[in-house]
C-alpha cells in the first residue's frame, strides 16, 4: 500500500463518494487494521467488530480524509481508541464475579512503557506490510497464527524448504527495518 494509492482512494471516496474506492481501500487495509485490533484485544470476533466499527467512522467522516496528513496513523489510532473503548465496554458487562477480580500487582506497566510498547507495534505493523506478500504470508501463519511449516506449505502449495527460507527472509527484514 502506498501513500499514492491510499490518497486516489481517498480522493474517489470524499469527492466521488464512491462505494468502489471505499471497498478497494478497505480490501487493502482490512488485514492489517484487524492485526492492530487483535494486537488490543486477543479476541478475533472482537477484532472484527473493532474494524467494521472503525471503517464506518472512515466512511462517515470520509469528506474530512484527505486533509488528514498521515493516513496510517490516522486508522492505527482510530483502530487503537476503538479496541480500548470496546475492552472499557467488555469489562463493564456484569459477568465477573468480584472474587474473579484480581488485585493491582506491583509489576504495572508504567506509561512509559505503555508508549514504548504501542510505538514499537506501530513499527512492526508497518514493517510487516513493507515485506512482500509471499514472505508476509508465510510470517503471519507461522509466527501469529502458530500454524506449523507443513500446514503452511500445503495449504500454498510450496515446499516447506521454502516456508523456512521465506520464514528466514522475513525475519531478517523485519529485524533490519525496526533496528533502524
Amino acid at each position: 500500500m502506498t501513500e499514492q494509492e491510499v490518497r486516489r482512494y481517498l480522493r474517489k471516496m470524499s469527492e466521488q463518494d464512491s462505494q468502489t474506492a471505499f471497498r478497494d481501500f478497505y480490501n487493502m487495509t482490512y488485514d492489517r487494521l484487524f492485526r492492530i485490533a487483535y494486537y488490543y484485544t486477543h479476541h478475533e470476533e472482537w477484532s472484527q467488530e473493532i474494524v467494521l466499527d472503525a471503517f464506518m467512522k472512515l466512511w462517515e467522516h470520509r469528506h474530512q480524509l484527505l486533509n488528514i496528513t498521515n493516513i496510517e496513523d490516522y486508522c492505527f489510532i482510530l483502530v487503537k481508541n476503538t479496541s480500548l473503548n470496546y475492552i472499557d465496554k467488555e469489562e463493564r458487562r456484569p459477568t465477573l464475579s468480584a472474587d474473579a477480580l484480581q488485585e493491582p500487582t506491583d509489576q504495572a506497566i508504567s506509561p512509559e512503557d505503555n508508549l514504548i510498547s504501542e510505538e514499537l507495534f506501530a513499527r512492526y505493523v508497518k514493517a510487516l506490510d513493507r515485506l512482500p506478500e509471499r514472505c508476509r504470508e508465510v510470517f503471519i501463519r507461522i509466527r501469529e497464527e502458530k500454524q506449523t511449516y507443513a500446514q503452511v506449505a500445503e495449504e500454498l502449495g510450496i515446499s516447506t524448504k521454502t516456508v523456512d527460507a521465506q520464514l528466514q527472509k522475513a525475519t531478517i527484514r523485519l529485524r533490519e527495518m525496526l533496528l533502524q
